[in-house]
């Protein structure tokens, strides 16, 4: 017969309670190590600091002439892109934001990340960017009152357009258009509004093999499907074989010209009441 072997020896109460308290005072302790190394990495990465000097803002302006201008305004006035020269930027509250914006470009936009860049010149271009907001904002000609009553009389803009949840869904929502847009944008897209669609609108006519054909703007699109969204904001699901035609109107859009409709003074008072649709008013 083999030596019985001994039993493992169980702990005392008092010993349990010690472990349990070592384990959870080793891992509060990692838990706030990581918590540290967290905010010691976010305080770094929001003190990133971009260059002042004078030959590193020329190199910036001219890096921004090749790369943002195009949609943002020569002097960051707003085009097809956000109004830059504001001290405030939504999607760059801060220097870390504005760097990694013009590294991966902002997902869903049509704003594209500056491939094309080193790390010198994104920063160039950010400091470029930064010293926009400090420049004085220029008056807009024009009666913003004055635009308000032409928006909801005359040019008829609440039945397509909605500001604040009041108006129409057919059109994009202008609640901060003021933000995102300049005056020469937006003066544009009132005259020659085919000028000015955004790559993602798309005027579609769905023609179903039962039943009347549907015409709008397209809300969503897959390999089976199409989602459109008519004039007066009704909702239509279609799957495509079910389409005798799908008729498509790129560079089109639904908004009316108001070339001849409205005077000099009546399109500056409506510009000017655009303009002032800011974020948070």
């Amino acid at each position: 017969m083999g030596q019985a072997s001994t039993p493992a020896r169980a702990c005392e109460p008092a010993e349990k309670i010690h472990l349990i308290r070592w384990a959870g005072m080793r891992l509060l302790s990692v838990t706030l190590s990581l918590a540290a190394s967290m905010a010691w990495g976010a305080e770094t990465d929001s003190k990133v600091k971009l260059p002042t000097g004078r030959a590193d803002l020329l190199q910036g302006k001219k890096l921004f002439q090749v790369h943002c201008a195009l949609c943002h305004g020569p002097n960051g006035e707003g085009a097809r892109g956000p109004t830059l020269a504001r001290a405030r930027l939504s999607h760059a509250p801060d220097d870390a934001a504005l760097l990694k914006i013009l590294e991966d470009g902002i997902r869903g936009t049509e704003m594209p990340g500056a491939g094309a860049m080193d790390d010198r010149e994104m920063r160039q271009t950010a400091a470029y960017v930064r010293s926009l907001g400090k420049v004085p904002a220029k008056d807009v000609a024009g009666d913003a009152a004055r635009g308000a009553e032409l928006y909801r009389g005359k040019g008829a803009c609440a039945g397509c357009h909605s500001i604040h949840g009041e108006g129409g869904v057919a059109g994009p929502d202008l609640s901060d258009v003021g933000s995102s847009r300049g005056s020469a944008f937006l003066r544009e897209s009132l005259l020659k509004p085919d000028a000015a669609v955004p790559e993602d609108y798309l005027l579609v006519t769905a023609v179903p093999s039962d039943g009347s054909p549907v015409s709008g703007v397209r809300v969503n699109e897959d390999s089976f499907s199409i989602q459109i969204r008519d004039t007066a904001g009704r909702a239509h699901s279609f799957w495509k074989k079910d389409l005798t035609r799908l008729e498509r109107q790129r560079g089109k859009s639904a908004m009316p010209s108001y070339q001849g409709r409205l005077s000099e003074m009546e399109l500056n008072d409506l510009v000017a009441y655009l303009i002032s649709l800011k974020e948070g008013k």
